[in-house]
């Protein structure tokens, strides 16, 4: 087990939402020029006779955009562990291009990973799923979705088009989090240090992780409670009465206001997250009834080449194995 960590995170990560309400720093506006980038890009591509998946970041160059980049790479590393970039002109685009440049931008920051058995690398976060089948994915359906991470280095959301109602988007620091239980619960510290059964996390059977990490200076984080009750489930290892008043504390302390960090992610706003050190949200939604209007937002997972390292009982888990035509 790793060094559990007992000094308060005063990092830049350890941000609350009073922290913002005065500061949209973790807003990044593309420019005139950049947005003119990502067209030339793009039609540099056409013009190779290339077309999504199968380019690279050399073929995709971004001139002016990718320092930008390379700083919000660095930011969801060192920093706070997320940022926006706003106004993309989504509505210029056919949904081929979206895909396109989308990923082509993900190039720039990391390795996208499959998202599926399939090998899907970018996936459609829309509700088109039956909510009442036990094995809809949450993200499928238009309910509330509960505070998580997700297997890959980084999360990547693009809004293409908002729901007729709701569907606001959440963020929370896994530092303040972790600062609350250091303050007020620290007798649960150890708990969260030790191994739990999480399910899907890109394996067929459910394996062992913890939900806290600290190694080499960094203290990461893997947590989705439906995961951990379901791994449990399915290794026939029932959680104890101390461990589900854990995750009851858990869950109860990432339910508090004044922690997280909510916002209404527009068309043709990208979100980036670090897994590790951000848990993300969402709440539910009314949707348009018309498929053309329906709310679409596209998920891409990364392997950042500046990841923090993980320690050998935290093993990095970045997607599924692409299948040999993806890959």
């Amino acid at each position: 087990m790793s060094i559990i960590l007992t000094e308060k995170i005063t990092t830049p990560a350890a941000w609350v939402a009073q922290d913002f309400d005065r500061d949209d720093s973790w807003v990044h506006m593309l420019s005139a020029e950049q947005i003119a980038a990502i067209d030339a890009a793009l039609a540099g591509l056409k013009d190779k006779g290339l077309s999504f998946p199968h380019f690279t970041r050399a073929d995709f160059p971004l001139g002016p955009l990718e320092a930008e980049l390379t700083h919000c790479a660095d930011e969801l590393e060192n920093g706070r562990g997320f940022l926006v970039l706003r106004g993309l002109p989504i509505g210029n685009y056919s949904d081929v291009e979206i895909d396109t440049l989308y990923f082509g931008i993900g190039l720039h920051l990391g390795e996208p990973v499959g998202q599926n058995p399939r090998g899907d690398l970018i996936g459609k976060v829309m509700a088109v799923g039956d909510a009442n089948k036990k094995d809809t994915r949450v993200y499928e359906t238009n309910l509330y979705l509960p505070y998580h991470s997700d297997p890959s280095d980084v999360v990547g959301l693009l809004s293409v088009r908002k729901a007729r109602e709701g569907g606001l988007s959440s963020l929370i620091s896994v530092a303040s989090i972790y600062n609350v239980i250091l303050e007020e619960y620290r007798e649960f510290l150890g708990l969260y240090y030790r191994p739990w059964y999480f399910s899907h996390l890109c394996e067929d059977t459910p394996s062992l992780s913890p939900i806290f990490s600290f190694h080499e200076g960094k203290l990461s984080c893997r947590y989705l409670r439906q995961y951990l009750e379901l791994g449990h489930e399915i290794m026939n290892q029932p959680l104890s009465k101390v461990e589900i008043e854990a995750l009851d504390l858990f869950d109860t302390i990432i339910d508090t206001d004044a922690l997280r960090l909510d916002m209404m992610l527009e068309p043709g706003d990208l979100q980036f997250a670090n897994n590790y050190a951000v848990l993300h949200s969402r709440n539910a939604f009314l949707d348009h009834d018309e498929p053309e209007k329906m709310r679409k937002l596209l998920r891409l997972w990364l392997k950042m080449p500046n990841a923090r390292k993980l320690a050998p009982e935290f093993p990095g888990r970045n997607g599924f194995p692409l299948p040999e035509a993806v890959a």
